[in-house]
């Protein structure tokens, strides 16, 4: 899959709320009450990135998760990570 441009993926962030491009990537961090929220959330997630075949970088402190997407092998985000960013949002919401 292509690489998006900077322009590109300005244009989609509006559309991924609480998303951010950081350090060529697309990152969020949830807060959650408490640890064990937050790991279900990680399981679903990763659940979901198995089943899409896309793998974020998931880091998990205490009550927080980091999640960001970059699509390694195009050099940088893509359509897919703007999908799975999606896809994660609306695990969140669940």
């Amino acid at each position: 899959m292509a690489k998006l441009s900077e322009t590109e993926i300005q244009e989609k962030l509006p559309t991924l709320p609480g998303w951010k491009y950081e350090a060529g990537a697309l990152v969020h961090e949830y807060t959650f009450a408490d640890f064990a929220a937050a790991f279900a959330f990680v399981v679903r997630l990763a659940l979901a990135a198995e089943k899409a075949n896309h793998h974020p970088d998931i880091d998990i402190r205490y009550n927080k998760v980091r999640v960001s997407l970059v699509s390694h092998d195009s050099g940088g985000v893509t359509g897919r990570d703007v999908s799975m960013a999606g896809e994660i949002g609306k695990l969140h919401r669940e």
